[in-house]
């Protein structure tokens, strides 16, 4: 699993590549159009570089939400790490609950014809 701090590291160091600049002058805050200065064309180059270093697709349903440096790590952490809730559900999962159940026990009862 992906900490949080790797994510952000690799995603601001992605954009410092692209924009030529230093790391460290590139904020989570920042809007990527309006403070980075990328274009339409120069986010979907980005977030297809982002997809190539963390082996994800982003569905471009999900393109219209990523508007800031943080909302584009805070998204690529999400799709990075399993989600705890689905590992603790798999726990409980109805085969396995039917599995824990003991067998039903036959009728003692004769049928009469």
């Amino acid at each position: 699993m992906a900490k949080t701090s790797d994510v952000s590291d690799k995603i601001i160091q992605a954009l410092a590549d692209y924009l030529k600049r230093d790391a460290a002058s590139i904020q989570t805050t920042h809007h990527l159009r309006d403070d980075l200065g990328l274009d339409s064309m120069a986010v979907i180059e980005m977030l297809y570089r982002i997809e190539e270093v963390f082996n994800l697709q982003i569905p471009d349903q999900d393109l219209v939400g990523l508007t800031t440096v943080g909302q584009v790590i805070a998204y690529v952490q999400g799709r990075v790490a399993p989600p705890k809730a689905s590992a603790k559900a798999a726990e409980h999962t109805p085969a396995k609950a039917a599995a824990k159940k003991p067998a039903a026990k036959p009728s003692t009862k004769s049928k009469k014809a």
